[in-house]
């Protein structure tokens, strides 16, 4: 065992003395690399803690570049020192970019997904939950009218009258100013990701990312041969002391972020933490990318760091498929004139233009009026799913990371389940959809916790079915512990 002493009576967390007192003994060289770390489970016997304590500590040592956590053999000390310099002939660690079998697994069954599969941990929101009828109201009025739209190929940076209120939008309701030219329209949020990631960087580039964070960007940069680092999310936005500490000694050219209800935590930053963001983005010269998909679930005034920044520094992003339609596939990113026109060249070589017919359908959409009426049914109707799945989840023992009262999210865990993946590939097998911890992780380490929809886990089945499943999982687990 490794002695440490830990003071249950001082103000410092029980989570930041490991956290402290491991990190100084590998600084030191007192835990050599390669060095195994005692199980969670004889790490938190030993002290008398609980084990969720030594794995929120690991966790966090993970995410700073102390340890590395291997599949089925446990923690272990980092062959590369977090604050050391590798000396002259030795090469760091290179992350594989080809390790994605668990973003794969998710983005496969949630896709594939048919009848009996009961979505628990799914990105969407319920079709019946979205305005079907007004959607092919406003469709069959565009494809009887003449125009381009049907045949044509759009302009290259998207359908103008579009461009124009989104500018308008984002000044009026976040204070974003941009100018119409400085939008530019893509292929939902997944093609902005990726197209600012492939203009912006090369393989081999260190990027910031939310530890945990969107699965789906973390997949792409990966194949792209990025280096993945995260910064620990907490319930007010990054951890600053790690995020400054991680861009002194890495040097990244992006931090991809979600400042509003980010997925899968469902956090929001508070304007103190956005301020400090933009000031180390400053001072260690990277650029921020401000995913804000969820916008529109959150109506409340809340700090944009495009806003503050007046996109010096910052690329914001968004989309329309989270409340108009998944199918449309339209988003947009504002950002300084140069960078948009260099995306723009991007996007035309790889895909000429973004569908003209859905950009001016998105249009009539947003001006027709009846867009903030169904927004505002949507937003009561998710926060009383979100209060009914919180206190059901309080009611049966379901620990949960506190993200406020908005958003489609709940990021939860159950007690003694120390790796939910193992639990999300159980239950799927009886037809019940997780999304586990794993895969919200930047190089996908092991995680107790999981994602849950709240618009899903509102029905008292689908509860009753993750309690009938974890107890099953925990009753198999402890056969195989006991034939050990």
């Amino acid at each position: 065992m490794i002695p440490i002493q830990l003071d249950r009576e001082g103000p410092s967390p029980l989570t930041d003395q490991i956290v402290e007192a491991l990190s100084e003994r590998i600084d030191r060289g007192v835990l050599r690399p390669g060095t195994k770390l005692p199980s969670i489970r004889a790490f938190a016997a030993e002290q008398d803690i609980s084990r969720f304590t030594v794995v929120e500590a690991y966790d966090r040592l993970v995410a700073m570049g102390y340890l590395q956590s291997r599949r089925g053999a446990g923690f272990f000390t980092s062959k590369n020192m977090p604050r050391s310099t590798p000396e002259q002939g030795e090469q760091e660690e290179v992350y594989d970019s080809q390790h994605n079998e668990e973003v794969v697994w998710l983005i496969r069954r949630l896709l594939e997904a048919g009848r009996g599969l009961t979505l628990a941990g799914g990105p969407w929101l319920p079709a019946e939950w979205l305005d079907e009828a007004n959607l092919r109201r406003v469709m069959r009025g565009l494809a009887n009218n003449e125009g381009d739209h049907l045949i044509e190929y759009g302009e290259p940076l998207g359908y103008r009258p579009l461009r124009r209120h989104i500018a308008e939008t984002l000044l009026t309701e976040i204070d974003i100013q941009a100018e119409e030219n400085q939008v530019l329209l893509t292929c939902g949020a997944s093609q902005a990701l990726d197209l600012v990631s492939r203009s912006l960087l090369k393989p081999g580039d260190t990027v910031l990312v939310d530890d945990p964070g969107y699965y789906n960007l973390f997949g792409n940069l990966r194949q792209q041969g990025l280096r993945l680092i995260g910064v620990p999310r907490q319930e007010d936005g990054p951890d600053i002391e790690a995020l400054d500490r991680l861009a002194a000694q890495y040097s990244p050219r992006l931090y991809f972020t979600q400042s509003v209800l980010q997925n899968p935590t469902s956090t929001t930053f508070t304007p103190a933490k956005a301020f400090r963001l933009l000031q180390l983005a400053e001072r260690h010269d990277f650029r921020v990318v401000e995913d804000d998909i969820f916008s529109d679930l959150h109506p409340e005034p809340a700090p944009r760091l495009a806003a503050l920044d007046r996109l010096e520094r910052v690329i914001y992003l968004r989309s329309f498929s989270k409340t108009l339609s998944g199918s449309l596939r339209v988003g947009f990113i504002a950002c300084a004139r140069d960078v948009a026109d260099q995306l723009a060249d991007s996007k035309m070589v790889t895909c000429i233009t973004t569908s003209l017919f859905a950009e001016k359908l998105v249009y009539r959409l947003l001006t027709e009026g009846y867009y903030r009426k169904f927004l505002g049914r949507l937003l009561d109707r998710l926060t009383e799913a979100r209060h009914r799945v919180g206190t059901a989840f309080e009611q049966n023992g379901i620990e949960t990371f506190h993200g406020g009262d908005r958003g489609l999210f709940l990021w939860g865990r159950f007690p003694d389940v120390p790796d939910s993946l193992p639990l999300a590939e159980a239950a799927q097998k009886e037809g019940l959809m997780l999304a586990p911890g794993a895969v919200f992780r930047p190089n996908l380490q092991a995680s107790p916790w999981m994602r849950f929809n709240v618009a899903v886990c509102e029905d008292p089945q689908v509860l009753e079915r993750l309690q009938r499943q974890t107890a099953a999982f925990r009753d198999r687990t402890l056969e195989l512990e006991a034939v050990r």
